[in-house]
């Protein structure tokens, strides 16, 4: 397949992606509020628990937004962690708990008031010649982890019962880092009704694509990467053949290819089938 139809397709793919799809998404919860701070710290909250079965995921968000409230900003700014303990004593997301989640709402806290915004911070450890996101999150998965932490756990680090690390992997530990590349592509890439343009100063070009198990199977199965392990370096070569057919803008195509599996049900289980359901939009259980 030449460059050009592929890229012909996965424009297509593109424009086909749906309000539906959105609203079997995390980021769903984003499109809930209308200020850009708001979607900024709600998107954060959002990614950082996008991890296991997609309604799980929905229904526990679903849970911690309604007790935020209408401004995530404003709940994070006026956090208590006493008072947060206790609302979220009960709340489990798989390994994730109650007090992780208050870390959570800790940390965002801390970066509001130290920069004003979790752009800002985050963009302390973005060079000016970085091709792309690597070191930057090298920086601010480090910086969050060195917080302290004491009003949560009782200590300045998190205890070894705690997850709450889980939350920010860095490239250098060789993680995908999936979550928080997908929050950024949220906050980065232009409004399209589906990301939020949220972000002004990171460019698209230096994402990086969130590797899940869906875009680790069309990736292999387009021939994106020969890895088998999703780690940053997959992550890395996944993008790069990407950015050749889009150097503006290389994860645009994101969305629309994960929710082939996410949405479309799309399994892998023929590898040709599943292939053309990825370049041509065909889903092997609807084609018989």
């Amino acid at each position: 397949m030449t460059s050009d139809l592929l890229k012909t397709t996965l424009e297509r793919l593109y424009a086909a992606r749906s309000r539906q799809h959105l609203r079997n998404d995390p980021l769903s919860f984003c499109h809930r509020f209308r200020d850009p701070r708001d979607q900024e710290v709600a998107g954060l909250i959002a990614s950082s628990f996008a991890y296991g079965n997609v309604k799980i995921i929905l229904r526990n968000l679903e849970s911690v937004f309604a007790a935020i409230g209408p401004s995530p900003r404003r709940f994070v700014e006026t956090f208590a962690p006493e008072e947060g303990l206790r609302r979220f004593a009960g709340f489990k997301h798989r390994f994730n708990d109650g007090r992780d989640l208050c870390a959570l709402f800790l940390a965002i806290r801390t970066m509001l008031e130290e920069a004003d915004s979790i752009e800002t911070f985050f963009l302390a450890g973005l060079g000016p010649t970085d091709r792309d996101i690597t070191g930057a999150l090298n920086e601010f998965s480090a910086a969050l982890l060195a917080l302290d932490y004491s009003a949560i756990f009782g200590s300045a680090t998190p205890p070894g019962d705690s997850y709450f690390s889980f939350f920010f992997p860095s490239p250098a530990s060789g993680s995908a880092c999936k979550r928080l590349c997908m929050y950024l592509r949220w906050m980065v890439r232009p409004s399209d009704g589906i990301d939020l343009g949220v972000w002004h100063t990171v460019s698209p070009a230096q994402l990086v694509i969130p590797v899940d198990a869906h875009i680790q199977r069309i990736g292999r199965l387009l021939g994106f990467t020969s890895r088998k392990q999703a780690d940053w370096k997959m992550a890395r070569e996944i993008t790069a053949a990407l950015r050749a057919l889009d150097p503006a803008d290389p994860v645009k195509y994101d969305f629309s290819l994960c929710h082939l599996g996410i949405s479309e049900g799309c399994d892998g289980t023929t590898a040709e089938r599943c292939q053309l359901c990825a370049i041509a939009g065909i889903c092997p259980r609807r084609d018989g």
